[in-house]
């Protein structure tokens, strides 16, 4: 009788502690959430790492939650420049959702968008294509063609597109995933505001000058009202407005946006950040044209010291 007891007992103890560390994983996933949606994207990593653990325990390795989770924390991966630490945790949220949900579920789409978004940004445009294209369909076959999601891999393949100079074929898709955007969410929503800084980027590309400065100021006035002033998307909109002017030799308007979108995404990203480093190059290159060039020199000396740091 005492054995069985004992063995109740463990039984008992050990479904609480799983129960224990299912809510500790909401709670935390919670919090991750909201982190990223301030776009506090450091603080939101520590946290996102803590909820893997807790949802590894609660659910075991291989459960859709611990996927989830894995694909949390390679999004802030991806935003923090590790993209070494984001791959293999995309890789492995593809596989448990493969093998659960099945290869053409929507969460899968998720997946694929993401690795493909990270390929992007390294240039390996070539595997990036077919991820590209996978998530379009399963989100065309699931969500219908005029669907949020199936915008956002619009404006993401549009986007790969671009970078090889497929401007043609690229300007279409970005345009059609605005059209839906605008229509679906409204003309001031931040998805639209991210596709006309992408349009505008397009434009730019093709020495279509007089079409991209609209375009940025909207997007940058949508961001602040939607996401408020301090967002890293903000950030990238003032960044963008700023290097056109640089590029027009409007040194004086471009040096404000500059140092805002430094101050932004040293808060945000660290400072040590590849995007900080980006925009302390560009203001380096202002400086030096504008022939402040001790100013340069320590922006410079800046960059190399983050680069050094970056694998």
């Amino acid at each position: 009788m005492k054995s069985a007891t004992k063995i109740v007992f463990i039984i008992l103890f050990v479904t609480a502690c799983g129960q224990n560390q299912e809510k500790l994983w909401e709670e935390l996933n919670a919090k991750r959430g909201l982190l990223y949606q301030q776009g506090q994207y450091a603080e939101a990593v520590r946290v996102a790492e803590d909820a893997l653990q807790a949802a590894r325990k609660a659910f075991g390795p291989d459960h859709a939650t611990v996927a989830t989770a894995l694909y949390n924390l390679a999004i802030l991966y991806y935003h923090q420049g590790q993209d070494t630490d984001a791959e293999p945790l995309y890789k492995q949220a593809l596989t448990i959702r493969e093998q659960v949900l099945g290869p053409d579920h929507l969460d899968v789409a998720a997946v694929l968008n993401g690795l493909a978004s990270l390929y992007s940004v390294q240039s390996r445009y070539v595997e990036a294509e077919p991820l590209y294209k996978r998530a379009l369909t399963i989100r065309e076959n699931a969500l219908g063609p005029d669907h949020p999601e199936v915008a956002t891999t619009l404006s993401n393949l549009a986007g790969i597109y671009g970078a090889q100079s497929r401007y043609a074929d690229a300007e279409l898709l970005c345009q059609r995933a605005l059209a839906i955007k605008e229509k679906v969410l409204g003309p001031a929503h931040p998805d639209v505001a991210t596709l006309l800084n992408n349009l505008a980027l397009l434009y730019n590309a093709q020495g279509k000058s007089a079409e991209v400065e609209p375009l940025l100021k909207r997007a940058l006035a949508i961001g602040e009202n939607a996401l408020g002033p301090d967002h890293p998307d903000v950030a990238t909109a003032l960044y963008n407005l700023a290097i056109l002017y640089k590029d027009q030799g409007r040194y004086a308007e471009a040096e404000p946006l500059f140092k805002r979108a430094l101050a932004i995404w040293e808060k945000t990203l660290g400072i040590a950040h590849p995007q900080v480093a980006m925009v302390l190059e560009n203001m380096a290159a202002l400086y030096r044209q504008t022939g402040k060039e001790g100013e340069a020199r320590l922006l410079e000396n800046r960059v190399r010291t983050i680069r050094a740091t970056i694998p």
